[in-house]
């Protein structure tokens, strides 16, 4: 469908490796990014047509680095189950191969929150059954209210932020406040600020700034938009997805826009980088799992996710790749020293859901497409 065309993190590559404590922590991006509930009814059908087996193993696929190196065979030694991982860089790779007909062979995805949303209106995803998914207790009540899919039917959260002024107050001189620091910069700061490419995310902060929702699809509201940033472009130093918190490490840029995951990665290489939501708000992204119509072990997949919802499996992505989890258990296991070189791993439930859960625009979502594809080619 052509919604599918919009972005989470459509540029999602891997960022290099940054240290914390010497440790090498893998800079990828939590997902990522936009298009296509609680009690599981419809459960997982008739079960497994049959059990995985070494030669028909649970397949899951997952953006690279987004989880331990052993995780396959972690979870084969707790419940018995083979597993394969096969690896998507972005969602736009694995919603090609999900919707292009016929069996992906693919039992697990692992796409953000939007990419769900359009997967399960256009049937291809199996409603979640809870009885084999007790571990769905463990996260925090918000997470189970989520625009995209509230009650977590056909998905369940696997990691969630949001998006911000990623900064160096030493080289910026003060501490900005809000997106108009970015749109409207001080002279002092000229060419030396970035922007997401991403569409839904290069609209965002002046959506925000001009009072609109991160979902709006208003064509007159684009058109605002659309001004803002060609007023906006001539003052960036570049359009920055995946190297931005690089340039914040090395002093070329002072002020970006940034996850809050990707800031962490500039904050372990240097600890006066930091991080703040604007006051005009901002998002709230998820990158979630999800089972398949056409998957051979849904029972299978079902206890995979409950796996993941484990506090000992899940609180590694906290630690390791420095995004929050919607998880409480799993966040009360997080080192208390990660969370105090890594701020914005402390942003409670609330404060997270007080920003807008970015949903599926359907038809509306090219529009999206063709104002950053404008933007970018505006000389």
């Amino acid at each position: 469908m052509e919604a599918i065309t919009s972005a989470w993190f459509s540029a999602l590559v891997r960022g290099g490796t940054v240290r914390y404590n010497g440790v090498p922590l893998i800079a990828v991006g939590a997902a990522a990014a936009l298009l296509l509930t609680g009690c599981g009814s419809g459960g997982s059908g008739d079960g497994d047509a049959s059990p995985p087996s070494a030669d028909e193993p649970l397949v899951v696929g997952i953006w690279a680095d987004y989880y331990p190196a052993d995780l396959a065979e972690q979870f084969e030694d707790a419940t018995g189950i083979p597993m394969t991982i096969v690896h998507h860089a972005t969602n736009e790779e694995i919603m090609a191969k999900l919707t292009a007909g016929g069996d992906s062979g693919i039992d697990v995805a692992f796409v953000s929150g939007q990419y769900a949303q359009a997967l399960n209106e256009g049937g291809l995803l199996e409603p979640l059954d809870k009885s084999l998914i007790p571990n769905e207790s463990n996260l925090y009540p918000e997470a189970t209210k989520l625009a995209y899919d509230e009650g977590n039917v056909y998905s369940m959260p696997y990691a969630w932020g949001t998006t911000g002024l990623c900064y160096r107050p030493d080289l910026t001189g003060f501490e900005p406040t809000s997106w108009k620091d970015l749109l409207q910069p001080a002279p002092s700061l000229v060419g030396k600020t970035t922007m997401l490419s991403t569409e839904r995310w290069m609209a965002l902060p002046a959506l925000k700034l001009l009072g609109h929702s991160v979902n709006s699809d208003d064509p007159a509201v684009l058109e605002e938009v659309r001004g803002t940033l060609m007023e906006t472009k001539p003052t960036l130093l570049a359009f920055d997805d995946t190297t931005f918190y690089s340039k914040l490490v090395s002093g070329e840029a002072a002020l970006t826009e940034a996850w809050d995951g990707w800031c962490n990665y500039g904050i372990a290489e240097n600890p006066d980088i930091r991080f703040v939501v604007p006051s005009e708000g901002s998002d709230l992204w998820t990158d979630t799992m999800t089972v398949l119509k056409t998957s051979k072990h849904k029972e299978a997949a079902m206890k995979f996710i409950d796996y993941i919802l484990r506090p000992e499996v899940h609180s590694w992505v906290v630690e390791n790749i420095l995004y929050k989890v919607p998880n409480q258990a799993a966040m009360e296991r997080v080192d208390p020293s990660v969370i105090e070189s890594f701020p914005n791993l402390g942003m409670t439930p609330d404060e997270l859901t007080q920003q807008e859960v970015v949903i599926d625009l359907g038809d509306f979502s090219p529009e999206y497409t063709r104002l950053a594809t404008e933007i970018m080619a505006a000389q």
